[in-house]
C-alpha cells in the first residue's frame, strides 16, 4: 500500500518531526542521504492562528525538500481546522500531520500530542475538522495509548481512520513510557492487519538493519525514523540498502562525519540566520556528530562552547591532526 504523498516510493524513509532537530537544515542533510519524505517541526495551532512568527517560520521550506509534511497539534478541533487551512494556503506542503503523539508534559499539560488520547471523541473532531479545512492529505501520528490501562493501538487507529486521517503513523510506545522501555513492533502488525490506509512504523530504528527488521516484522507501508537519526544522517542510506537486500555501509569515520557536520553547519548559517544563536542552537548537532570516536568526549565538551562554526572546523582539524600523528 502507497502512502497518499509518496506513492512512486516502496516503503519510503520519513524524516520524523522533533522539535529542534527537524528543521530546514537537518533535513535537507536528511534528504541528501536517502529520506524519502520529510516533516517539520510538530507546530501549535494556537501559535498558527495567532501569526506567531517563530511558529510561522518553522513552516516554511524549500522546493528541495518536496514531498513534506507540516505537523501540526492542539486540542481545540476549530484551531486546528483554521491552522490547516492557513498552513494550506500559505505553504502549500504536500501533506498536513496531526501529532497526537508528543509525550511532553508542557504539550499534554493543555491535552494537545499524547494529551488527547484520554478522549478519543476529541481526537475524532479533531481529525474531521481539519480535514475538512484543506484539501491535502490528512495524516496522524500517536503512540500505543496513554498508558498500559488504556493501550489499545489498534482501536485508537480504526477510530482515528474512520475520522478521516489518510495515513497513520504508530509509534509503538504509550505516553507513560516516554522513550523508555522497547517500542512494541507486534502493534505496528496489528495495525497494519486492522487498516485499510497506509500504516508508518517508528520506534527503535537506530541502523538500516534495524529499518529491515521492521519492514519484515510488521508489513508496514513506510518507516519513521526519529532519535536514531541524531547525528547519524546516514541511517537512510543504510536503511534503503538493507531494505534492497545489499549490506549497510554503515556510520562513517570521523572525516566523512565532520564534512557532513560543516555542511549541515553552513546550511544552518544560510537558512537560520549567521548569529550566535545560530551557532549556539547548532552545538548539539556537533556533539551528536562526534559520538563513537575516540577520544569524543573531549572533543564534545569542546565543541559545545564553540562561538563560531569556523572554530568547530578548527577544532576538526586539530582532532584529525592528532588523529594522524598518534596512527
Amino acid at each position: 500500500m502507497r502512502l497518499p504523498y509518496a506513492p512512486e516510493v516502496d516503503c519510503p524513509l520519513i524524516l520524523a518531526p522533533m522539535a529542534g532537530v527537524s528543521e530546514a537544515p537537518f533535513r535537507q542533510v536528511c534528504r541528501s542521504l536517502g529520506a524519502d519524505v520529510l516533516m517539520t517541526e510538530f507546530l501549535s495551532s494556537e501559535a498558527i492562528q495567532r501569526g506567531i512568527r517563530r511558529t510561522i517560520e518553522g513552516a516554511e521550506f524549500e522546493v528541495v525538500e518536496r514531498p513534506i509534511g507540516v505537523q501540526i497539534y492542539g486540542a481545540d478541533p476549530d484551531a486546528m481546522a483554521r491552522a490547516a487551512a492557513i498552513v494550506t494556503e500559505a505553504y502549500q506542503p504536500d501533506f498536513i500531520d496531526i501529532n497526537f503523539g508528543c509525550p511532553v508534559k508542557k504539550v499534554v499539560q493543555r491535552n494537545g500530542g499524547s494529551g488527547c488520547l484520554r478522549d478519543m471523541d476529541l481526537v475524532a473532531r479533531i481529525i474531521r475538522q481539519t480535514a475538512a479545512a484543506s484539501h491535502l492529505p490528512v495524516t496522524v501520528k500517536t503512540r500505543s495509548g496513554w498508558n498500559e490501562l488504556c493501550r489499545d493501538p489498534v482501536e485508537i487507529a480504526l477510530r482515528m481512520q474512520d475520522a478521516g486521517a489518510r495515513a497513520f503513523t504508530l509509534h509503538a510506545r504509550t505516553r507513560t513510557q516516554m522513550f523508555s522501555g522497547k517500542a512494541n513492533w507486534d502493534e505496528i502488525a496489528a495495525v497494519v492487519d486492522a487498516l485499510d490506509i497506509p500504516v508508518i512504523g517508528n520506534g527503535d530504528i537506530a541502523s538500516g538493519e534495524d529499518a529491515r527488521r521492521m519492514r519484515a516484522h510488521t508489513g508496514c507501508a513506510g518507516l519513521m525514523i526519529g532519535r536514531g537519526s541524531f547525528g547519524n544522517p546516514w541511517v537512510f542510506r543504510d536503511a534503503r540498502a538493507r531494505l534492497a537486500g545489499l549490506e549497510a555501509p554503515g556510520l562513517p569515520g570521523a572525516v566523512d562525519r565532520f564534512s557532513v557536520a560543516l555542511a549541515h553547519a553552513q546550511l544552518a548559517l544560510r537558512l537560520q540566520g549567521d548569529s550566535r544563536k545560530t551557532v549556539v542552537e547548532f552545538r548539539k548537532h556537533l556533539g551528536w556528530y562526534t559520538r563513537g570516536l575516540p577520544g569524543s568526549s573531549a572533543l564534545r565538551e569542546r565543541l559545545f562552547h564553540v562561538e563560531s562554526m569556523r572554530e568547530a572546523e578548527a577544532i576538526f582539524t586539530q582532532y584529525l591532526e592528532n588523529a594522524a600523528v598518534a596512527v
